[in-house]
């Protein structure tokens, strides 16, 4: 007999970064801000969002606007930038 798992939505946890936005939440007067980056992943099938020091937040930018395809493992928090094929 065949493994009968079912996959759900929650089951998935590497998706394709289909839309993001940066926020920036001031802080008290003279104090710091925090930084949010929110996540759309496989056009809307997960949402996620992370907070950021001002840092990641100019780097992730950067590396954002530069790769075409990024994927982003939920569990794990972790971006993968620049996913090719093999041999390519």
């Amino acid at each position: 007999m065949a493994d009968q798992t079912r996959v759900t939505d929650d089951s998935i946890q590497v998706r394709q970064l289909s839309h993001y936005q940066f926020s920036f939440r001031a802080g008290d007067a003279g104090g710091n801000g925090t930084w949010t980056l929110q996540l759309v992943l496989d056009e809307g099938a997960w949402e996620e969002v992370i907070t950021l020091t001002p840092d990641d937040a100019d780097v992730l930018q950067d590396v954002l606007e530069a790769t075409k395809t990024v994927y982003y493992d939920i569990d794990r928090r972790l971006f993968m930038f620049g996913v090719k094929k093999p041999g390519h």
